[in-house]
């Protein structure tokens, strides 16, 4: 399978350049900065196995010139109408669309913009960073790609993409993907939204006074969103999330957290508000996410109103 990654930045690149590695037909689509560089010093992947430089394909908009087999998704959410609009010339009759953004909102945007049987479902648990010098940096073991069909007609191909990741990463095929990106969401919108609601890591929250049990209440109105809307996590999932939401001795904090101290722009409405939103369509009350998805609000004004333009 020909396989086209959108961007070659912290997440696309780091998968696809393993895969190109192993010997898969990759490549890159990227802005020309990007591609300069990429033609000039090649991928450079800084994991925890070791260091990785390897030259890869790397293409412009303007140089798409037939559709691929499959092109996977690692955007941002709000930089999710550039990437579809991105994507477009390499999208043909059976073209599949893997988007492994956080949260479920966009789904509904890709499927009106590309017809829903061509989007598949999936997810991604890797740390990873992209330095000013465009090495990317892997923290921590986790490297995992998970994806699979959202309906029947799509498991023949959905399975053909899965043994071609399969060849280069640790690639892992569900049989139930929206179950799975609900269980990540329910997590994450609750990592999020404790430790940006109170610009700590999980640690020095839990050791406050009632600060576990604010976690965990987080937590349970996330649990609740899931359930009500038929997704309730398994007990495996329910058991992680409450020991790591209450380690006391943990130095971790959300992504978002980390972008918000470096001013930079972040997933508030995709990861907090949509989950908002469908807890209110089937009654469930979220008083602490509402709190939360109104401090995350308030910074991006704040940066909106200070943005140089």
């Amino acid at each position: 399978m020909k396989l086209l990654f959108l961007g070659a930045g912290a997440t696309g690149g780091y998968f696809g350049g393993y895969l190109a590695k192993a010997g898969v037909d990759v490549t890159f689509l990227v802005r020309r900065k990007r591609r300069e560089q990429l033609a000039r010093d090649g991928l450079k992947i800084e994991s925890v196995d070791g260091r990785l430089d390897i030259p890869v394909k790397a293409i412009t908009r303007d140089e798409i010139v037939a559709p691929y087999d499959a092109v996977i998704l690692s955007a941002k959410a709000y930089d999710l109408d550039s990437a579809i609009e991105a994507i477009r010339p390499a999208v043909g009759d059976k073209t599949l669309i893997l988007p492994v953004l956080n949260g479920m909102k966009h789904l509904d945007t890709l499927d009106a913009a590309f017809g829903a049987a061509r989007v598949l479902g999936g997810l991604t648990h890797i740390s990873v960073t992209l330095t000013e010098d465009g090495i990317i940096r892997q923290f921590g073991q986790l490297s995992t790609l998970t994806m699979g069909a959202r309906f029947a007609g799509q498991k023949a191909a959905a399975t053909a993409l899965y043994e071609t990741l399969a060849r280069g990463i640790e690639a892992r095929h569900a049989d139930d993907i929206i179950l799975a990106m609900w269980e990540k969401w329910y997590f994450l919108a609750a990592f999020a939204a404790s430790t940006c609601l109170m610009r700590a890591g999980v640690g020095d929250i839990v050791r406050a006074a009632h600060g576990a049990e604010f976690t965990l209440n987080v937590l349970n109105e996330c649990t609740a969103i899931a359930g009500a809307n038929g997704y309730p996590p398994q007990p495996e999932m329910m058991e992680f999330s409450r020991t790591f939401l209450t380690d006391p001795a943990s130095t971790l904090s959300a992504s978002m957290l980390r972008d918000i101290q470096r001013g930079g722009q972040i997933e508030a409405d995709q990861i907090v508000g949509d989950m908002i939103r469908r807890g209110r369509a089937h009654g469930v009350a979220t008083p602490l996410l509402d709190l939360a998805y109104l401090h995350l609000q308030a910074y991006e004004n704040r940066c909106a109103a200070v943005k140089p333009g």
